[in-house]
């Protein structure tokens, strides 16, 4: 007799939970618990499997704006991922040796990931926007032995002129179209290669499986380096959070450069045994995403709240949406009014998430828990989260105090080990017995965590303690405010004073002047508590940006004390 899918999937998810299915919030809290094997390794342990159970089944649906469609199976992911690892091997890349990957989201970014973790390599994702200093820092901080990367001139370029000050990399591989001198033909190469030999000891769970480069709103990026638990950390990243099953179609929308890739589009996913939806193109619009979704029947879609924020300004009645079950988002907070205008047009609620480049999911609202919006929802079990004051104790309900994680005697599975070669900054935020996010949050009486900044973004006025994020909502309810950032002004008589800096919908921008600024404070009076409201308005015409597109409030800060 056939087994049904989600038999299939409960067998593969079996072998690593003692407990598969949930039922509400208390049953999820008492019974997840981890099935850790010895040597665990993602590639082999869930891959491969996948390639015996369901050779057939579609694990990577890529499609381009260039009209180009590849559906790989998970056999074809198999047979590729040994050979691009057999390349890898060719070219001297073997165990904990360091490779950046920058290819966009190129289908060579999936099998190099997994060919990697087959030689127990580490991978570190890097986004195309690197300049020539982000990447010469990247390979002198992490000794990087090699580069992946598209053939784009602008890549290309300053991967080029990094080279004379990256002494440790010795290889360059370029998926093309460009190959320039000095760079390997991956597709040109990977032919020839011998058929892959697995390496007698690939890794142990606590060796590094991959590193990312995490754009702080201050100083240098730091190296977050996590284990190969980590990916089976993300385990309930796909299968609770976005609830994935193996008939599911999920669409993350993210960079393979950023973290986000690796929580929407790889690990937690394929554990579901769901189909991961890739879709190559340069520039975002909310209209391109929604014709992909219309067109796949895509099932299932996680994104930041910002691509929502875009996709509602759009006309609905012009697509037919109705493959979406399920929508989730991440990366930062969500404005309540954006959550309800997708409801409204869709029919479908969004489920909210919170967790770092540090951690996997950390927060997050399960499918048994009752979305609220803009709350991040409650603690992922596999997390002992806390909210705490300075001097270490219990924050009340309704109190602000930094988010943090008890680490007990063991770290939890899908905690970073620490931040590479930087011991002064692994032990400021890891010590007490807590891993420190540097998150601010409260929670509610009904266990609900809502995120207020971070802490360095909390402004202290008249005594009052301020989070920028709720006077962004109030401000974002607003027709006029495409977006916003509150950040904190020295004043000689408040200690500081709210300023919010504005970017206006195009129809309004004429209108901007006192009558504006005085119409937007009062609103915000209405929406939140009168203190909060910004007594200094600025317009713009774009906000200052990390290059994964979060606000740098650090920046306008600067600006401003300068003044």
């Amino acid at each position: 007799m056939p087994l049904n899918p989600s038999q299939i999937t409960h067998n593969m998810i079996e072998r690593f939970l003692k407990q598969t299915h949930f039922t509400s919030e208390q049953d999820f809290k008492e019974h997840l618990e981890f099935i850790i094997p010895e040597d665990f390794n993602f590639a082999y342990d869930v891959m491969d499997e996948w390639a015996k159970i369901k050779p057939d089944h579609v694990a990577l649906l890529w499609t381009s704006e260039r009209g180009e469609e590849i559906r790989f199976t998970y056999q074809d992911l198999k047979e590729q991922s040994d050979k691009a690892a057999a390349y890898f091997q060719s070219l001297g890349i073997g165990h904990d040796d360091k490779v950046m990957l920058i290819l966009k989201r190129h289908y060579q970014w999936w099998l190099a990931m997994l060919g990697l973790h087959k030689l127990g390599a580490v991978a570190i994702p890097a986004t195309h926007m690197l300049t020539k200093h982000d990447i010469i820092y990247r390979n002198n901080a992490a000794s990087v032995k090699a580069i992946i990367c598209c053939g784009d001139d602008y890549v290309v370029e300053q991967i080029n002129e990094a080279m004379p000050e990256s002494p440790t990399v010795k290889t360059l591989i370029s998926i093309g179209p460009d190959i320039p001198e000095g760079f390997h033909d991956w597709m040109k190469e990977w032919n020839d290669c011998a058929p892959f030999v697995r390496p007698e000891h690939v890794n142990s769970n606590e060796d590094t499986l991959l590193m990312y480069f995490t754009s702080g709103t201050t100083g240098e990026p730091k190296m977050v380096a996590h284990d190969h638990l980590y990916a089976l950390g993300h385990l309930t990243t796909g299968v609770y959070w976005h609830n994935l099953h193996e008939n599911s179609i999920h669409l993350t929308v993210a960079d393979t450069g950023w973290g986000k890739a690796v929580w929407g589009k790889l690990y937690g996913q394929w554990f579901a045994g769901a189909t991961v939806f890739v879709f190559d193109h340069e520039k975002f619009t909310a209209d391109k995403i929604m014709r992909q979704i219309e067109k796949y029947h895509i099932t299932s879609f996680c994104a930041p709240p910002t691509i929502y924020r875009f996709m509602i300004q759009e006309d609905f009645s012009k697509y037919d949406l109705s493959s979406l079950e399920y929508c989730t988002t991440a990366g930062e907070a969500m404005n309540p009014s954006v959550a309800e205008t997708f409801q409204k047009l869709t029919g479908v609620q969004i489920y909210e998430g919170f967790g770092q480049t540090e951690t996997t999911m950390t927060l997050g609202t399960f499918p048994w828990i009752k979305p609220k919006p803009g709350s991040m929802g409650k603690p992922n079990p596999q997390y002992d989260v806390h909210i705490l004051r300075p001097d270490m104790t219990e924050c009340e309900d309704g109190e602000k105090g930094e988010i943090c994680i008890r680490i007990g005697d063991k770290k939890p599975i899908g905690l970073f080990k620490y931040y590479y070669r930087d011991e002064k900054q692994t032990q400021s935020v890891w010590h007490d017995g807590f891993y420190h996010t540097g998150d601010m949050a409260w929670r509610d009486e009904e266990g609900y965590f809502w995120f207020e900044g971070r802490i360095d973004d909390v402004i202290k006025s008249s005594g009052y303690r301020i989070g920028p994020f709720e006077v962004e909502n109030a401000l974002m309810t607003h027709p006029a405010v495409v977006e916003c950032a509150i950040t904190g002004v020295p004043d000689p008589i408040r200690g500081m004073v709210v300023k919010a800096t504005v970017v206006l919908k195009d129809e309004y921008k004429s209108l901007a002047g006192p009558d504006l600024i005085k119409k937007l404070q009062d609103h915000v009076k209405h929406e939140t508590a009168p203190y909060k409201y910004p007594r200094i308005i600025e317009f713009v015409d774009e906000l200052p940006k990390t290059i994964s597109g979060k606000i740098r409030r650090v920046e306008i800060r600067e600006k401003d004390n300068k003044k």
